[in-house]
């Protein structure tokens, strides 16, 4: 098949949904598909490396065809002006890459957020007579509701009429949880025949083939220390406060250590809270590239994942599975609501709590480093739950078997 890839972030950017599609098109272009992905031009998380490069508007990198387009700024900035810019996304997607387009495309598929590159993907159908998967993962606009980030009445019903559209224009949609599923069914008008569960998938390869090397931890001088890792983009869902006024905590914990690795547009204020308390058990560091990611990962303790209470929306965070991948115990702040609870359950490989009390979060921390020489099971039932049921090959063919179901349609 010939299939468009459309998501505003791909590497050499460095988030969750740039891997997980640079992931997607790798594997569908091994098994034959021919692959276009229309992306943003890269400006945001990068490593030091990329921060100056200048990438050409087309490229064939490794037998994919990638698409960079130069938008508006949308991270990083007001909210009113990221909604415009991602407004404007999809025109400028279509109108600056449809020169490189082929005459066939069979299937685009759409990853959301942001949610008005569904109207993209509702071009690309229309036009080229293609099938439209749209692949949903953090539900907007309920998700900026909830973190009243988006509050303006007006622009709420506005952009609920998008995401209707977005629902109604596309072929099939996929969710990666049963309770994102459910969610979509209970509040949207949307027909149960073309909503499906895709979980997240990863590359677990990479992560086994890691070695644990200490490199970061002499880097970062931190040989001797218990490590808590949190490794991502820190914005306001994230609410990493939890986690600092947490460390505020435990600083008898002399041998223990929470580092932040990673940017975002919460992380001077992250700094700037740690500096008040005057924390030296929270340290700081840059991004690392997506092939340095599996490294830093496996030399830490505990990985950390934490969304704000204040999301109402079932979302499991996808830095879980690299954690999973790596064989180390996950510790998991949550919304009451997110389906990880039951993922870290059902895998028993870590920690949960909900994400609403830096005391208790305190005493779960404490209570993690008392039991740090039994932790290594954590870590092994989640690699073996990530191989039965997020890798990639397996994920990939659940989509493909869609493929094929829209093809007989």
């Amino acid at each position: 098949m010939n299939i468009l890839i459309v998501t505003d972030s791909y590497p050499p950017e460095i988030r969750s949904a740039s891997h997980l599609m640079q992931e997607l098109a790798c594997e569908l272009k091994n098994r034959g598909h021919k692959i276009t992905v229309i992306t943003t031009y890269p400006r945001y998380n990068l490593v030091e490396e990329f921060k100056e490069k200048v990438f050409q508007e087309f490229v064939n990198e490794d037998g994919i065809n990638v698409i960079r387009i130069k938008t508006l700024s949308h991270h990083k900035v007001n909210f009113n002006y990221r909604g415009f810019a991602q407004l404007t996304m999809p025109f400028l997607f279509y109108f600056k890459g449809k020169k490189y387009f082929d005459k066939n495309i069979d299937l685009v598929i759409v990853y959301s957020p942001p949610l008005p590159l569904a109207l993209f993907g509702k071009f690309i159908k229309n036009k080229y007579n293609a099938k439209y998967v749209l692949n949903v993962q953090d539900i907007f606009p309920q998700n900026a509701i909830d973190l009243k980030i988006l509050t303006n009445p007006i622009l709420i019903k506005f952009f609920e009429y998008i995401e209707n559209q977005a629902y109604k224009s596309a072929d099939e949609i996929t969710v990666h949880s049963e309770g994102n599923k459910k969610f979509l069914l209970q509040s949207k008008n949307i027909d149960p025949n073309k909503l499906h569960i895709l979980h997240n998938w990863i590359d677990v390869d990479l992560y086994i083939k890691a070695k644990n090397e200490g490199r970061f931890r002499k880097k970062y001088g931190l040989e001797e220390k218990f490590i808590f890792l949190f490794a991502g983009v820190t914005g306001p869902a994230q609410e990493l406060d939890l986690v600092i006024n947490a460390a505020s905590q435990l600083q008898d914990l002399k041998d223990a250590c929470f580092l932040i690795v990673g940017d975002g547009t919460k992380k001077e204020h992250l700094v700037k809270l740690s500096q008040s308390l005057e924390l030296k058990n929270v340290i700081f560091k840059p991004f690392v590239s997506k092939d340095e990611y599996p490294f830093l990962v496996k030399e830490a303790n505990v990985g950390i994942v934490c969304l704000s209470n204040k999301n109402k929306t079932p979302v499991v965070p996808g830095k879980i599975l690299g954690y999973m991948a790596s064989s180390i115990p996950v510790l998991a702040f949550l919304n009451k609501e997110s389906d990880a609870h039951l993922l870290i359950k059902e895998a028993n490989c870590g920690f949960t709590m909900t994400s609403d009390n830096h005391k208790e979060a305190a005493s779960l921390i404490m209570n993690i480093y008392k039991q740090r020489d039994s932790l290594k099971i954590y870590g092994e039932n989640g690699l073996k739950y990530v191989l039965n049921h997020f890798e990639k090959g397996i994920c990939v063919s659940r989509l493909e078997r869609l493929f094929g179901a829209l093809n007989g349609r």
